[in-house]
């Protein structure tokens, strides 16, 4: 809004011309969220606790200990993240962007798909919510318009096609199936980190790493001269999308504030969903998709490990695992909450390293 409102004036005025820098609004969108969490966050957790009373339904068949120290904690902070994130948004990004709107509304719609699935759960006190049938439905027609849409506003060269990391040139071209292979990015990330949010401030610190490597690799790509000296595909535009993930990290990092052990609020469905949601369908606009499989590796070993312990238990009736997904098993074998998430952070930062470093590998 903003950058909107000052454009005209950018040639007139030196302070109206620092919101033509998406450098500058990044940063300023990232402090914006970070002080909305921070001043409204105590009134929403205040809320949640006095509308839940019991908090969070804890699993019956997950670790003993939770069942006693995370008992009562309100969950639906998902939305303390969503309100901060899309105020600051709206304030510094340029609204006439199409990837910001179409990043942005996928966002909501996934959010909205968790909030509904955190209601029933509080409503019903079990951890039952929304039909999988149903989540999983919804989650896919908004990410299959979300993937149509960012593939409507790609250059020519580019629409349709899958670029891959460590090669110059080479893209595999889905044509209409395009929008499909979105769909699959931007639901199985937003599930994956669901998956991971299942201790204090387990989930929210690799987003904010990811979001942070893909904030650079949006602002090098939107920006043909950085794009072509390291050789990555060029998709003008998608810069914007740095303003948008910067609004994210300051969000992110206000709820940790909250979230920090021993939690005050989980981010519960509304959260995860959403966040991952955001991740992949960045991701998909800046044609980094395979990148993030890297960046989010956590997410994605967190995921393997549920799909590789439901299918053997089928198969064989025993376990891979003590318990999935992953973050649970090392609580079985006796690892203390802090150090399995601290642990699990540094193999995000080494993680998004490595996904940065692909960027120069060609």
């Amino acid at each position: 809004m903003l950058y909107d409102l000052a454009h005209p004036y950018a040639e007139q005025f030196a302070l109206f011309n620092l919101l033509r820098y998406i450098t500058f609004r990044s940063g300023a969108a990232c402090l914006t969220a970070f002080v909305i969490s921070l001043a409204i966050g105590p009134t929403v957790i205040a809320k949640l606790r006095s509308i839940q009373r019991h908090g969070q339904p804890i699993r019956a068949l997950g670790p003993e200990r939770h069942l006693i120290e995370k008992a009562g904690t309100p969950t639906m902070g998902g939305v303390l993240i969503l309100s901060a994130w899309l105020l600051s948004t709206l304030l510094w990004a340029d609204l006439s962007n199409g990837f910001v709107w179409a990043v942005s509304l996928v966002t909501l719609a996934f959010g909205l798909v968790g909030f509904a699935d955190d209601y029933l759960k509080l409503s019903r006190r079990n951890t039952r919510g929304v039909s999988k049938r149903v989540r999983l439905g919804c989650e896919f027609a908004a990410s299959l318009v979300a993937g149509w849409w960012i593939d409507g506003l790609m250059p020519t060269p580019l629409a349709g096609d899958v670029a891959f990391p460590f090669v110059k040139e080479a893209l595999l071209p889905l044509s209409y199936g395009f929008p499909i292979f979105a769909m699959l990015v931007i639901t199985g990330f937003g599930n994956a980190v669901n998956f991971t949010d299942g201790l204090d401030g387990l989930a929210i610190v690799p987003v904010i790493i990811a979001a942070v490597v893909f904030a650079l690799i949006s602002y090098l790509v939107g920006n043909r001269i950085f794009a072509d000296y390291l050789q990555l595909h060029a998709v003008p535009g998608t810069g914007e999308l740095g303003v948008f993930l910067a609004a994210l990290i300051g969000a992110g990092l206000g709820f940790l504030w909250f979230n920090a052990p021993p939690a005050a609020v989980f981010m519960g469905d509304t959260g995860s969903l959403s966040l991952g949601a955001a991740l992949g369908a960045v991701a998909v606009a800046v044609k980094h998709e395979l990148v993030l499989c890297i960046v989010g590796g956590l997410f994605v070993v967190e995921t393997l490990s549920v799909i590789i312990q439901v299918g053997w238990f089928k198969r064989t009736g025993r376990r891979v695992f003590l318990m999935a997904p992953l973050h649970h098993h090392f609580e079985k074998l006796g690892w203390q909450e802090p150090q399995i998430v601290i642990r699990f952070w540094i193999v995000s930062m080494v993680l998004g390293l490595a996904g940065l470093a692909t960027l120069k590998i060609r």
